[in-house]
């Protein structure tokens, strides 16, 4: 299962392409489902206590809910540019220009924007922000090493590395200086707000694994606004640090 969730990771990080991404993006939704709920006897004393089993089970929907949005902004970006490959949208400034300025099914907003607000759901769900970062704290009862897996590799992190492989887009129309895109609004905001409100929930733990959850909930958070205000740079850094330290 490691090495599946190895192989999904990896397949993620060199996909030339959205589809492709999406794919490594669902085997390792599978196989955090897996591992976390490795143990799947286990029971416990205290009927509140989650069980691993339980918290594989809630990890895995709370996961799906944001892949959902994030397959209907693929579906979406397909049909308004024919193609989902990175070089051909992304380097390309007569496509971005053209996203940027189509008006979407909701009025007042681009395709980018409603194509970038989609995609982002899906970092919102695999990245664990609010409000849907209640799955990482119980994600703990898998192994340790899982653990380790969940929160320093490429599994929650995946969420802002697509969100800075897909900068370009996120930010169509955008002008260093300018107002900023509504998709960066949407992770400037939700990302400042879970730095803050995780670290906070943080303080109260007693389990020294949930902890580390929250500090990773909070440090995502950290990455999502540092986009949101176009600090690309330093959101590939901090995703980069994080991975070494939270090991």
């Amino acid at each position: 299962f490691l090495s599946l969730f190895a192989f999904g990771m990896l397949t993620l990080v060199v996909s030339d392409n959205l589809l492709l991404l999406f794919m490594g993006w669902e085997i390792m939704g599978l196989c955090s489902y897996l591992l976390i709920g490795f143990w799947y006897a286990r029971n416990y004393d205290d009927p509140k206590q989650i069980t691993p089993r339980q918290a594989a089970v809630k990890a895995f929907m709370t996961t799906r809910v944001g892949d959902v949005f994030m397959l209907l902004g693929i579906v979406y970006l397909y049909a308004q540019t024919g193609t989902l490959s990175f070089r051909a949208i992304l380097y390309n400034e007569e496509v971005l220009k053209h996203l940027a300025e189509a008006p979407s099914y909701i009025v007042g907003l681009s395709a980018a924007g409603l194509i970038g607000l989609l995609l982002f759901a899906g970092t919102v769900g695999k990245s664990a922000q609010f409000p849907l970062h209640v799955w990482l704290p119980d994600a703990m009862e898998g192994p340790t090493p899982v653990s380790a897996m969940i929160h320093a590799a490429t599994m929650v992190s995946a969420g802002v590395y697509a969100m800075i492989r897909l900068f370009p887009l996120l930010s169509a129309g955008w002008h260093e200086g300018g107002p900023v895109t509504v998709p960066m609004a949407a992770m400037g905001f939700i990302g400042a707000f879970t730095a803050l409100f995780a670290a906070t929930i943080a303080v109260a733990q007693n389990d020294v694994k949930k902890v580390l959850a929250y500090s990773t909930i909070s440090q995502l958070g950290y990455m999502i606004a540092a986009l949101g205000v176009g600090a690309y740079v330093a959101a590939a850094f901090h995703l980069v640090t994080h991975a070494f330290f939270k090991a």
